[in-house]
């Protein structure tokens, strides 16, 4: 199968184009993953254009038919990408004429290329936001079968990296499924303006054939249609939005991966990751890296990138259409594959990940976890916050000295530092009565995890 190698677009020119320069400005290396959303368009702007008049019913269904076997040639790897033809669009014209004649230049009647290029990337970004949403729903979800099989285990909690209050590791969890929830959210909002069509706009000022942009809309399942032609072939705002909600979205698999970092550490020895989510060293046979969340934490910094590029591409561009959009492609894309590899690890490695509950509780007893519920124990006795903070303080120095955690004091230790002290403060210095006291909303108490599971799962359904 060969496409014509006379370059569609080169009428006006009188020289050919350097080789160089050919391949240097080519897109179609990279922008021929658009071809399914290229296609669609086409498909749908033919069925307007035979609907207002300018195709005969004929020629729009010789164009369609065209268009799919095109498909068919490209999902069968029979389809020659041609450089000389520049990109996606290009390549897939210059086919159909091939195909059907004559009647395939007509295809590009009342468009352009400025607002094809710009209705196939929304089409593809909410196409492609559709798997997105699902692996990071598999995700929330392994977190929530996680936070409700481990609502009653307790580890420290910690400010600043040091041990601060005992929490439940469900608690931990759900406060993971709490970031990403708010990242679905803003998946959600972001489709709501990527679901803007251009088409109709042409090159930059509209078309002066009568077509119909609200059947073309329909036809492509777009919500409403881009108010200004200039700006509807010249924005790039909602790529760039997109890649904000996917860096917010990396800083949230970043932080998760510095956690499991520490915690799969000897030091700590919380969990366990698997190991298919893990390697081995070239050197030292003893080594298990935690290789997955290593890696998500390192693809951070270039969908971060990524973002930087399109604002950085943006920032100086003079109204309408540019070259320089042509380079919004390859950072969008590469977020997209960051994104959906990311999360989908991500959902197979929580699904098996192993939890030390003993290693965890001991480390909760290491780290002076209950203190804040002595101080507000002494508070309730009716002792003024800060000489309650001063007596714990002291408890806690004293308890250093003697290498003996809070809950090990006897009655008669404690007492030294506060006579408001009795026998019923030992029902708050464990470890399972600080989290169970806080049984509220947003707590860490085991029965508020599994209320939050359960209202959580309805939520995902």
């Amino acid at each position: 199968m060969t496409t014509p190698s006379r370059k569609l677009s080169s009428a006006r020119l009188t020289q050919p184009t350097n080789a160089f320069v050919e391949e240097f400005t080519a897109s179609v290396q990279f922008d021929q993953r658009l071809y399914q959303q290229d296609i669609n368009g086409s498909i749908a702007h033919a069925t307007m254009l035979s609907s207002v008049g300018i195709l005969t019913e004929s020629e729009r269904d010789q164009i369609i038919s065209g268009l799919n076997t095109i498909r068919d040639e490209i999902e069968a790897d029979q389809f020659e990408w041609s450089i000389p033809q520049e990109d996606v669009h290009m390549n897939i014209e210059a086919r159909l004429i091939s195909l059907i004649g004559e009647v395939g230049k007509k295809l590009h009647t009342g468009r352009s290329r400025n607002d094809q290029v710009a209705t196939d990337i929304r089409l593809y970004l909410r196409d492609m936001a559709r798997p997105i949403a699902e692996q990071l729903s598999r995700l929330q979800t392994a977190l929530l079968n996680v936070a409700e099989r481990e609502a009653d285990t307790i580890l420290p909690g910690f400010t600043h990296l040091q041990i601060a209050q005992p929490v439940t590791f469900g608690h931990h969890m759900m406060a993971w499924f709490e970031m990403l929830s708010r990242d679905a959210e803003r998946l959600n909002d972001c489709v709501k303006r990527i679901n803007t069509m251009p088409l109709g706009a042409a090159a930059l000022a509209g078309t002066t054939f009568a077509i119909d942009r609200e059947q073309a809309a329909e036809l492509l399942g777009f919500d409403r249609m881009c108010q200004n032609s200039l700006d509807a072939v010249s924005d790039r705002d909602f790529a760039i939005e997109f890649n904000s909600f996917a860096s917010v979205l990396m800083m949230h698999l970043s932080r998760f991966s510095e956690e499991l970092i520490i915690w799969s550490s000897a030091q700590f020895d919380f969990v366990d990751l698997g190991d298919a989510f893990c390697t081995g060293s070239s050197i030292m046979p003893q080594k298990k890296n935690p290789d997955v969340p290593e890696l998500i934490r390192g693809k951070t910094s270039r969908v971060y990138g990524n973002l930087f590029n399109l604002l950085t591409l943006m920032k100086n561009q003079p109204l309408a259409y540019n070259k320089d959009n042509q380079e919004d492609k390859e950072p969008l894309f590469d977020t997209i594959d960051t994104l959906l590899g990311s999360l989908r690890v991500y959902a197979d490695m929580m699904g098996v990940m192993t939890v030390k509950p003993d290693n965890m509780r001991q480390a909760a007893l290491r780290g002076y976890a209950t203190a804040t519920d002595l101080a507000d124990y002494l508070v309730r006795k009716g002792v003024p916050f800060r000489d309650a903070h001063e007596v714990v303080g002291l408890s806690v120095a004293y308890g250093i000295e003697h290498q003996k955690d809070l809950s090990e004091l006897s009655l008669a230790e404690l007492q030294n530092f506060s006579s408001h002290i009795a026998e019923d403060v030992f029902e708050v210095l464990t470890l399972e009565g600080s989290v169970a006291a806080r049984d509220h909303l947003g707590g860490t108490a085991p029965n508020q995890v599994r209320a939050a599971v359960a209202k959580a799962r309805k939520i995902l359904d």
